[in-house]
C-alpha cells in the first residue's frame, strides 16, 4: 500500500493532469488548470453558468457497453417509501444514468443536482431531456415531445389525469412524421443556446437518441453492446408506471406536482450533466468543492450497481476517498441497486423484481474498511419497510 504522502502525491498529479485534459477538451488550456471564481447560489443559473459548471467539473470521457437510455431496474421505486421516511431534503443530489434519477429528485427536492457518468453519451441525453422538459409545461406533452407524437389540443387540461391515461394516448398515437423535423430543430437550437462545447457529431447524437425514442416508443428497452438482451429489462412504459414498495405509482410522471420538481429545476439550470468517474481524480472532489462555495451538503447519491465494476476494476478505495471529500450531510443516504449476479440475493431484494434497490446512510459508507463488494452494499442498510 502507497504511504499517505505518496497517495496524496499521486492524487495532487493525476488531479492536475485531468484538469488539463479537461481544459484541452472542453474549451483550451494556457498551460495552467484555470482557476474559477467561486459559485455563487442563485435562485436560477444562467446558460453561461450552466456551461460553466458542466466544464469545470467535467473529466474526459469513459466508456461501458450500455446505452444508457434508459435503466434496467425494474423495482427502483421500491426504495421510495423509506426515502420518503428518512425525511431528507434540499440540499444536493448527485446521481448517475439516466431519468429514473428524477423519480429520486422529486422525492428529495433538492437545491441543486448533478448527474455523474463516464459516458458522454450520458451527459448527451440529459441534453436532449432538458429542453424537452422545458418546453413541456404537462406530463402529456413531455411524453409527446420525447416520443413523437402530437400533443393533444387540450394539453393544458390534461394536467390533473392520471399517468395511466396520458401513457395510453401516446401509446394510441402514431407518429408526427410531419413535426418531427421541426422539433429537431427546436431541440439542436435549445442545446446550442445552452453554450457547452458540443460537435457536430454530439447533435447527431441527441437526435439519435431522440429518434430512438420516437421509434421504439414506450417499448423501448435496455440495451447493453455484445450482450443480450434479459427478460427482466423493463420497459420504459413500466418505468413511468411503476409503483413503491406499497402499490402506489411513484416515477416523477406520476403527477403533475412531481414533474413540477424536476421542470422546476431544469427551468433553473440546476440540474448539472457532466462527465465523471465516481472513482475518477477531478469530478467527484470538484463537486464537493463547488457545493462548499454554495453553501451546500450532499442530501442523496444515487450509484446504480457502479461500485460492483469500481470493486471489480480496483478502484473502489478512490470512490471511498472522493465521497468523504464531499460536503456529505449527517442524514445523507446512498441509493444503489444490487443484481444477484454479482453476489446473490441483497437483503433488500423484493419479489418480483431482479434486481434490489438498496438505501443506505451516508455515515455507514464513510465509516469504511469494507472487507468486499457485498460488504459494502448490505452493511447497516435501511430496511425498505418502515412501520408508522
Amino acid at each position: 500500500m502507497l504511504s499517505k504522502r505518496k497517495a496524496d502525491g499521486r492524487r495532487v498529479a493525476r488531479g492536475t493532469l485531468v484538469s488539463l485534459l479537461t481544459a484541452v477538451l472542453l474549451g483550451g488550456c494556457d498551460g495552467a488548470p484555470a482557476r474559477s471564481a467561486p459559485v455563487q447560489l442563485r435562485q436560477a443559473f444562467s446558460d453561461a453558468d450552466f456551461a460553466a459548471l458542466v466544464d469545470r467539473i467535467s473529466e474526459p470521457a469513459g466508456y461501458f457497453d450500455t446505452d444508457n437510455l434508459i435503466l434496467n431496474e425494474s423495482g427502483y421505486l421500491t426504495v421510495m417509501d423509506a426515502l420518503a421516511k428518512t425525511g431528507i431534503e434540499g440540499g444536493a443530489y448527485v446521481g448517475v444514468g439516466p431519468d429514473q434519477n428524477f423519480s429520486y429528485i422529486a422525492q428529495v427536492k433538492p437545491t441543486i443536482v448533478f448527474m455523474t457518468d463516464v459516458r458522454r453519451d450520458n451527459m448527451l441525453h440529459h441534453l436532449l431531456l432538458k429542453p424537452l422538459i422545458e418546453r413541456a409545461p404537462t406530463r402529456v406533452e413531455f411524453l409527446a415531445g420525447l416520443h413523437g407524437r402530437v400533443v393533444p389540443p387540450d394539453a393544458a387540461a390534461w394536467q390533473g389525469r392520471s399517468i395511466d391515461a396520458i401513457v395510453e394516448y401516446i401509446d394510441g398515437e402514431p407518429v408526427d412524421e410531419d413535426g418531427l423535423s421541426r422539433l429537431h430543430e427546436e431541440i439542436a437550437d435549445a442545446v446550442r443556446a445552452f453554450r457547452i462545447p458540443l460537435r457536430q457529431e454530439d447533435l447527431a447524437t441527441i437526435q439519435r437518441f431522440h429518434m430512438t425514442f420516437v421509434r421504439a416508443g414506450l417499448g423501448l428497452r435496455f440495451t447493453s453492446y455484445g450482450r443480450a438482451s434479459r427478460p427482466y429489462y423493463p420497459t420504459y412504459r413500466q418505468l413511468v408506471l411503476e409503483t413503491d414498495i406499497d402499490g402506489d405509482q411513484a416515477s416523477y410522471l406520476s403527477s403533475a406536482e412531481t414533474y413540477g420538481v424536476v421542470r422546476e429545476l431544469q427551468l433553473a439550470n440546476k440540474i448539472i450533466p457532466v462527465l465523471g468517474d465516481m472513482a475518477g481524480p477531478h469530478a467527484i472532489r470538484e463537486m464537493g468543492v463547488v457545493l462548499r462555495e454554495m453553501g451546500l451538503q450532499l442530501k442523496a447519491f444515487y450509484a446504480s450497481n457502479v461500485e460492483f465494476y469500481l470493486w471489480r476494476g480496483g478502484t473502489f478505495d478512490e470512490w471511498e476517498e472522493n465521497f468523504a471529500s464531499m460536503s456529505v450531510a449527517a442524514d445523507a443516504v446512498i441509493i444503489r441497486s444490487h443484481f444477484p449476479n454479482s453476489g446473490g440475493v441483497h437483503p433488500s431484494a423484493v419479489r418480483g423484481y431482479y434486481s434490489a434497490q438498496i438505501l443506505q446512510p451516508a455515515a455507514t459508507f464513510l465509516r469504511g474498511g469494507f472487507s468486499s463488494y457485498w460488504d459494502a452494499v448490505t452493511r447497516g442498510v435501511l430496511e425498505l419497510r418502515v412501520a408508522g
